[in-house]
C-alpha cells in the first residue's frame, strides 16, 4: 500500500471515531500537600473534582488540564490537605441544643455552677434549664452537686443538668417532684438516686437509668427546635473539618435531617443509628444496614452495656477503689438479658450493633455477645461495634480482631479522664485504660471519634491525645500511659479510612483518590511535619464536602 494512500485511509477512520472529551472540572485545587491515605498514591499536590467526587489527584501540571472557563480554582499555598474527618460517634442535635442552651463546662467550682444556673434562670423564668455538661472534677476536691446548692435560684424553674458524660445528672427540688422521686423512692435497675448518708434524702444527683424518670417529664422539643439545633450542631461540624458524622439519632433527628438535606443546608454526612430499643419498630420496616446515600444512611441500632468512668457506674470486674461498696452499674438491659437477645436478633437480621462499654466487664461481655451471634447465626459482613473500648482485660485484646469487632475509641477522654481516673480504680488498673496501641498491635480495626458534647468535637484535638496522651491538668508530658501511644499517620487512619469502614463505606470515603466523594480538610500547619505537642494549636483553615467549600476561616 501507498504512503499517501495508508496516510488517507488513517484519516477517514480517525474522521469516523469520535474524540474523547477531556473532563473539565468543577473545583480544582492546587498547590497543595495533600495526605491522600492512598496507596497507589500516598502524596500529591493537586486535585480536581466534579459531581462531588474526585476527578484526578496528581501534580499541578498534571491536574491543570481539568481547568475550564467555569472551574473554581482553589489555590492552597502549600497547606496540608487531609481527607475530611469522619467522626465515628456525636450526639449530633443534643449538641446543638448545648450551643444553644446553658454551658457548665467552664464552671470551675460549686459558686460559678451556680451563678450560671441563677443568670440563666432569671433570663428565662420557669422554662426548663437542661443540658450543662458540668464536671466536678474542675471543681476544688470535687464534690458532687447538691440540689440545696441552686433551690434557692430557681424555685420555680425545673432544673436537669447532666454531667458532660451523660450518665449523671442534677435535679432540683422541683424537677424531682414532676418526676415523682422522693425519699422512698426504690433505685431503678441499672440507675442510682444519690441519697444523703444522714437523711436518706435525694441529693438531686441521679446515675444512669434513675435519670429516666426526669427525662420522661422534661417537654419535647419542636421541630423548628430541632431544625435549629441541627443547622448549629453543623456550623460547629464544618469550623472542625467534620465531614462526615456517625450519630446516635431519634426519628425526629432523621426527620430533621431529611428536610435540611431538602432545603440544601446539609453541610456534613449523616450515618445514623437508632436506639436498640426500637428494634421491634425498626424490623417491621425491613430496614437493613447501609440504606440510604452518600447523604443520609441508616447505620444500624445503638445499645448500651454500662454507665461511665466519671460517674463511678462503668461495670469493672473488680470493686473501685474510690468506693469498694461497687463494681459499676450494669445497664437495665444487660441486667434482664434483653441486651443479649436483641444483639442476637438484630445480627440475625444483619443490622450493625453499636454498644457502648467502659467498665473491662462490660466489653467482656459485649465481646462474649458478638462472638454468640457468628456462632448462632448465618455469616455475613458483619461489623459489629463497641463503642469506647476503654478499660479492657488483656485477654479481650485480640477478641475484637478475632471477631471483626470494630473499637470505636474517643481518644480525647484519655487525656481528659487520666487526670483523676486512678481516684476511682488506681494506678495498676489504669495500665488497662484506652489501649489503642495494644489494639492495633492486636489486629483491631480501631476508629476515632469524639463522643460530642461529652468531648469537644475538634479532631486535631483527638489526634493530639492519641499521639501525645498528655492529659490536660499538664502532669503527664511524656504521656498518660505513654507505651499506648500510637504514631500520627495511625491516628489520621482511624479518623478517616477506619471510620468510613464503621459504615461500610470504606471505598467512597476517607482516601482522596478518582472516584470517591470530594471531602477535605485544609489545615493551618502541615501535621505530618510538626511537634505532635502543636497539634493542640492547629487550625481548620477549609472544609470541602461534595467538593463545595463549606468553610472557609476569615
Amino acid at each position: 500500500m501507498k504512503p499517501f494512500f495508508m496516510l488517507a485511509v488513517c484519516m477517514r477512520l480517525a474522521a469516523s471515531v469520535p474524540l474523547i472529551a477531556q473532563p473539565v472540572a468543577e473545583v480544582v485545587a492546587l498547590n497543595g500537600k495533600i495526605w491522600t491515605l492512598d496507596a497507589d498514591l500516598p502524596q500529591a499536590q493537586a486535585l480536581a473534582c466534579a459531581g462531588g467526587r474526585i476527578l484526578a489527584v496528581g501534580e499541578d501540571r498534571q491536574i491543570q488540564r481539568y481547568i475550564g472557563p467555569s472551574t473554581q480554582v482553589l489555590r492552597l499555598q502549600g497547606k496540608r490537605v487531609l481527607p475530611g474527618f469522619i467522626d465515628n460517634h456525636v450526639h449530633f442535635v443534643s449538641g446543638g441544643f448545648q450551643l444553644l442552651g446553658i454551658d457548665l463546662r467552664p464552671a470551675t467550682s460549686p459558686d460559678e455552677f451556680v451563678r450560671l444556673i441563677r443568670d440563666r434562670a432569671e433570663k428565662n423564668p420557669g422554662a426548663w434549664i437542661t443540658g450543662g455538661d458540668w464536671d466536678h472534677e474542675n471543681w476544688p476536691d470535687a464534690p458532687l452537686p447538691r440540689k440545696e446548692w441552686i433551690d434557692a435560684v430557681t424555685a420555680q424553674t425545673p432544673v436537669f443538668v447532666a454531667r458532660f458524660d451523660g450518665h449523671m445528672g442534677l435535679a432540683n427540688s422541683l424537677a424531682l417532684r414532676l418526676a415523682g422521686i422522693t425519699r422512698t423512692t426504690p433505685d431503678p435497675a441499672g440507675g442510682e438516686i444519690v441519697r444523703d448518708p444522714d437523711t436518706g434524702e435525694p441529693t438531686g444527683v441521679l446515675k444512669d437509668e434513675a435519670m429516666t424518670a426526669v427525662y420522661r417529664v422534661v417537654p419535647a422539643a419542636s421541630e423548628k427546635e430541632r431544625e435549629a439545633a441541627a443547622l448549629a450542631a453543623l456550623n460547629e461540624a464544618k469550623k472542625f473539618g467534620v465531614t462526615s458524622l456517625q450519630d446516635l439519632s431519634l426519628a425526629e433527628d432523621l426527620a430533621v435531617y431529611q428536610k435540611l438535606r431538602q432545603a440544601g443546608l446539609l453541610t456534613a454526612r449523616i450515618n445514623t443509628r437508632l436506639p436498640i430499643a426500637e428494634i421491634d419498630a425498626v424490623l417491621r420496616t425491613g430496614v437493613c444496614s447501609g440504606l440510604g446515600d452518600e447523604w443520609i444512611r441508616i447505620g444500624g441500632l445503638k445499645a448500651f452495656a454500662d454507665g461511665s468512668l466519671g460517674s463511678s457506674t462503668a461495670l469493672f470486674y473488680q470493686p473501685y477503689e474510690q468506693n469498694p461498696n461497687t463494681f459499676g452499674l450494669a445497664s437495665d438491659v444487660l441486667l434482664d438479658g434483653r441486651l443479649e437477645k436483641w444483639i442476637l436478633n438484630a445480627d440475625r437480621h444483619r443490622l450493625q450493633v453499636s454498644t457502648h462499654a467502659i467498665g473491662d466487664s462490660a466489653n467482656g461481655r459485649v465481646l462474649e455477645f458478638y462472638a454468640q451471634c457468628s456462632q448462632n447465626n448465618e455469616p455475613w459482613d458483619r461489623r459489629h461495634r463497641i463503642e469506647h473500648a476503654q478499660h479492657l482485660s488483656p485477654a479481650d485484646l485480640s477478641r475484637f480482631a478475632e471477631l471483626g469487632v470494630i473499637a470505636a475509641v474517643h481518644p480525647y477522654h484519655l487525656i481528659d479522664d487520666g487526670r483523676w481516673a486512678a481516684k476511682r480504680i488506681g494506678p495498676a488498673r489504669c495500665r488497662q485504660a484506652y489501649p489503642i496501641r495494644s489494639l492495633l498491635d492486636h489486629g483491631a480495626k480501631v476508629s476515632f471519634g469524639t463522643d460530642w458534647t461529652v468531648a469537644p468535637l475538634n479532631p486535631l484535638w483527638g489526634l493530639y491525645a492519641a499521639v501525645t496522651r498528655r492529659t490536660l491538668d499538664g502532669k503527664n508530658p511524656d504521656g498518660w500511659i505513654p507505651e499506648q501511644k500510637i504514631t500520627l499517620p495511625e491516628a489520621i487512619r482511624c479518623y478517616t479510612v477506619n471510620s468510613a469502614y464503621c459504615t461500610y463505606e470504606e471505598h467512597i470515603k476517607g482516601r482522596l483518590k478518582p472516584g470517591y466523594l470530594a471531602d477535605w480538610v485544609v489545615l493551618s500547619e502541615d501535621i505530618m511535619n510538626l511537634d505532635p505537642v502543636r497539634l493542640w494549636d492547629v487550625k481548620v483553615e477549609m472544609t470541602v464536602v461534595g467538593g463545595k467549600v463549606v468553610y472557609q476561616k476569615q
